[in-house]
């Protein structure tokens, strides 16, 4: 036989006497902590046995206050092909989704227009190339 539509099983109502099913005890047993009002179990419980968060050993450090920053490299400003460039340009151009604490170049590549290039950070190779290529490096103080 099939269950009529809406079907909704009904909530266990415990301690509602003996011939419920579920009275005496409440469907708890008998003593122990688990039969105890106000009982509940940590999600990571494995029955007294050394829980796996404990086993596993801490890895690594975590810098609390570490900047992550969005990377340009002087290869990639070379193929844009443009004279100025910002941080909002390559948003705009969908070459760098996230920010982060800002825009840093890096030395990676050749440089040989001259472009003058806004951003947060200069890595020392990376400003030398612009600055040796004709171009001016522009330090922005605040984020976008």
């Amino acid at each position: 036989m099939r269950a009529k539509k809406p079907y909704k099983k009904r909530k266990k109502r415990i301690g509602f006497g003996e011939s419920s099913g579920h009275g005496k005890t409440s469907t708890k047993g008998h003593k122990g902590q688990r039969a105890r009002s106000g009982f509940t179990m940590r999600s990571t419980f494995e029955g007294g046995q050394t829980p796996v968060y404990r086993k596993v050993a801490k890895r690594g450090f975590n810098q609390p206050h570490h900047k992550e920053y969005a990377i340009l490299n002087l290869d990639e400003i070379q193929a844009l092909n443009i004279s100025e460039i910002k941080p909002e340009l390559l948003r705009e151009k969908k070459l760098i989704k996230v920010f982060g604490a800002g825009l840093k170049v890096l030395g990676r590549g050749k440089l040989s227009n001259n472009v003058t290039v806004y951003a947060h950070k200069f890595s020392v190779q990376a400003k030398d190339a612009i600055e040796k290529a004709g171009g001016r490096a522009v330090l922005i103080t605040e984020k976008s």
